[in-house]
């Protein structure tokens, strides 16, 4: 049984990506200091995640199935540390984490803490929007913010949008069979700050200060601009219902909006509209005061909540500059040629392979050491002793074919 396991919850959009690649990168180093981050591939924890709470995920949910037992018995047999980290348990149900809390050895012996990454609304919300888009969304901006700010929280959206972002709520869920010192809350930087600032936070709420880790992130989840925004979600207003979720992954998500559009930084910026600033502040000072009130673990400060002023020009994405937007969909283009030549080079050398393999296997049929083979085999398959020694050949030969 583990004596101490650190379970990272979310929330989206906190450096959840940066976190998750340095603790995979890392395992050896961290086995080494009697950290388990029990992981065989990046997205482990993921797949865990969507087992857990029963998530659809455009197909993702079968391959996931039974991943949160596997996990749960990894982390048992570990008597140390271990650390679990993905975003999305931020939604799990009081139950589903009453659950998660009990298979990792809560109320068996086991020191299990929650820990909360959190980040202000100002960029939450344009940040959340932009995932959604990123994730096949046609949902202009405007009924995104309609969607959310509306009381009755009935849409999807904003079912989803407050799971994984409305902290007490998220707090209660995970955090209401455990005492406030074993709850941490890390708050992200302002913008501008030092840029190690927030691994900092993260390194104390986990333990990590004093190990000699790798650093260099090699995943991440980079953020467009609102023309690009724009860009891919008219994309997704003409492609959807052609192009398969498994192809739009790589194609949409990863070729044109993180490798591609991502590099576009000098275009404006996604943010919070002005008008809707005012909602964010007093929404967020109710939180303060009630977070303040329970006394949890903070890591870094609760005024980093509030976020940054309205800025002094926005940018509407649902009326973006379409010079803007032109610009980058010939970069989207220029992308699509340049993959699309990539993979008939990778094509045609298929093709050649194949040609080649097939001259060699002509070849070999006509040599005449093949043609006495054959001519023997056949032979010998016309009786059955023949056919008894052949058997006996290809069992010493360990072959399961009928071929000699």
């Amino acid at each position: 049984m583990s004596k101490r396991v650190l379970l990272h919850v979310g929330t989206p959009k906190t450096g959840t990506s940066y976190l998750q690649d340095v603790l995979y990168r890392n395992r050896r180093r961290l086995a080494a200091a009697d950290i388990l981050y029990p992981a065989d591939r990046f997205d482990a924890h993921f797949l865990a995640a969507l087992d857990l709470m029963r998530l659809p995920w455009g197909g993702l949910e079968a391959e996931a199935i039974g991943a949160w037992d596997r996990l749960a018995a990894r982390v048992r047999r570990h008597h140390g540390t271990a650390i679990i980290s993905h975003e999305i348990l931020a939604t799990a149900s009081r139950m589903q984490a009453g659950r998660a809390l009990e298979s990792l050895g809560h109320g068996s012996g086991t020191e299990v803490h929650v820990v909360l990454s959190v980040r202000d609304l100002v960029r939450q919300i344009p940040a959340e929007w932009q995932e959604n888009v990123k994730h096949r969304q046609a949902l202009t901006y405007g009924a995104f913010l309609d969607q959310i700010q509306d009381p009755r929280r009935e849409s999807r959206i904003a079912t989803w949008f407050w799971g994984v972002q409305e902290i007490p709520d998220i707090l209660n869920r995970w955090g209401h069979d455990l005492p406030p010192e074993r709850i941490h809350l890390v708050t992200v930087p302002p913008m501008g700050g030092p840029s190690q600032l927030l691994w900092k936070r993260f390194s104390l709420a986990f333990g990590l200060d004093g190990l000699d880790l790798d650093l260099e992130a090699e995943r991440a989840n980079p953020s467009l601009g609102a023309p690009e925004t724009a860009l891919v979600r008219r994309i997704n207003r003409a492609a959807n219902r052609e192009l398969a979720p498994a192809d739009y992954r790589p194609l949409v998500r990863e070729l044109l909006a993180h490798q591609t559009l991502s590099r576009r930084t000098r275009s404006p910026r996604l943010a919070l509209p002005p008008d809707v600033h005012p909602w964010t502040q007093e929404l967020t000072q109710s939180w303060i005061a009630e977070i303040e009130q329970r006394g949890y673990d903070v890591i870094g400060d609760l005024h980093d909540l509030l976020g940054a002023p309205p800025v002094a020009q926005y940018a509407d994405p649902d009326h973006p500059a379409e010079r803007q937007v032109s610009a980058a969909a010939v970069d989207a283009i220029k992308a699509l040629l340049l993959e699309g030549a990539r993979l008939r080079q990778s094509e045609q050398q298929l093709r050649d392979e194949l040609r080649e393999t097939q001259i060699a296997l002509e070849r070999s049929y006509l040599r005449p050491t093949y043609r006495l083979r054959e001519k023997l085999v056949r032979r010998l398959q016309t009786g059955a002793v023949g056919r008894r020694l052949l058997a006996g050949y290809r069992r010493a030969r360990g072959r399961s074919s009928r071929s000699a």
